[in-house]
C-alpha cells in the first residue's frame, strides 16, 4: 500500500511539474493592428522561420495552395466593406490562402476560417476574393514570415508578405471617401431624427427639463418619415408628464391609429391603456 501511494504521489508531482513547463513555440504567433483611412485592419498569423532550409520551391511547393503561414489559418479582418483586385469583400474575417508562384502568387480570400492549415477539401465558392501579385526579390533574406500592411494612405493600402528573398503586397481599397462624406452630411446637417428622440427619450427617463424634452420630441417628429407612432407614444408620456391631459390623449390617439396601420400590435396595447387611464376611451 506505501508503495502505491509513493508512486501515486511521484506520479501527481511528474504532472504538476510538467504542467508548468513552458517552452517557445515553433511559429510564434503574432497580431498586426492598423487603421486604413477609417477602416480597422487586423491580422492573426503563426510565423514560422528557415532554419537553414530552402523555403520556396522546397518546404512550400510552387503552385500549390499554401496557409500562408503555419498553424491555425492565417486570418485578416475588415471591419468595412473592401474592393481587392476591383472585387467587392464584405466586412469580416477570412482566411488568407495563397498559391506561391517564381514570378507571381495567388492570394485568396476565403470565408471558412476553421480549417487546420488548408481545407481538406477546397472549395472554390468559399473564394470571396483572389489577386494575382507579382513576387519580388528582397535583396536581403528575411528568417521569419512577416505579414505587414504598407504603403497606408487614406483610400488603401497593401497587404505584404514577406519571407526568405520574396516580398508580396496585395492591394486593398477601404471606402473612406464614402465614411467621410457621409459622417460630414451628418455633422453639417444637425442631429437626426434619432438624435432628437434619444435625447428626448432619455430627459422623460430621467425626469430633467420636460420642456426641451417635448421640444426635442416635437423636432424628432417633424424629421422622421410617416406618423412614426413610437416617437407618438413617447409624446403622449411626455405630455402627461409636464401634466398636459390634452395633449398625452391627442398624440396616443395618434400613435394608436399609426401602429393599427402598421400593425404592431404592443403599441396598440400600450395606447389603448394609457387612453383607458386618462379616461379617454
Amino acid at each position: 500500500m506505501k508503495r502505491f501511494l509513493f508512486t501515486a504521489m511521484s506520479i501527481f508531482a511528474f504532472v504538476s511539474l510538467s504542467a508548468q513547463i513552458q517552452t517557445p513555440a515553433p511559429s510564434p504567433s503574432a497580431k498586426l493592428e492598423q487603421k486604413v483611412g477609417l477602416t480597422d485592419v487586423s491580422v492573426v498569423y503563426s510565423r514560422p522561420s528557415m532554419k537553414g532550409r530552402t523555403v520556396f520551391g522546397e518546404l512550400v511547393p510552387f503552385d500549390k495552395v499554401w496557409r500562408t503561414g503555419a498553424n491555425q489559418n492565417t486570418i485578416v479582418t475588415f471591419s468595412d466593406n473592401v474592393k481587392i483586385g476591383g472585387q467587392e469583400l464584405e466586412k469580416g474575417s477570412y482566411a488568407v490562402f495563397s498559391k506561391p508562384g517564381k514570378e507571381n502568387w495567388e492570394v485568396y480570400f476565403y470565408t471558412d476560417t476553421n480549417n487546420w492549415g488548408i481545407p481538406q477539401e477546397w472549395d472554390q465558392s468559399k473564394v470571396a476574393a483572389s489577386a494575382t501579385v507579382k513576387a519580388e526579390e528582397m535583396p536581403m533574406p528575411v528568417e521569419t514570415f512577416t505579414i505587414t500592411i504598407d504603403d497606408v494612405h487614406n483610400n488603401g493600402a497593401e497587404l505584404g508578405m514577406i519571407w526568405e528573398n520574396t516580398y508580396v503586397a496585395v492591394p486593398f481599397e477601404v471606402p473612406t471617401k464614402e465614411k467621410a462624406m457621409a459622417s460630414i452630411d451628418k455633422v453639417m446637417n444637425g442631429p437626426s431624427a434619432n438624435d432628437y428622440f434619444g435625447a428626448a427619450v432619455y430627459y422623460l427617463e430621467e425626469g430633467q427639463d420636460l420642456e426641451k424634452a417635448q421640444e426635442w420630441i416635437d423636432m424628432a417628429i417633424a424629421k422622421a418619415d410617416g406618423e412614426p407612432y413610437w416617437m407618438l407614444r413617447q409624446k403622449s408620456l411626455i405630455h402627461a408628464a409636464r401634466g398636459d391631459k390634452e395633449g398625452a390623449v391627442a398624440a396616443a390617439k395618434k400613435s394608436l391609429e399609426a401602429a393599427e396601420a402598421a400593425g404592431n400590435a404592443d403599441y396598440v396595447a400600450l395606447n389603448k391603456k394609457s387612453l383607458e387611464e386618462w379616461g379617454a376611451m
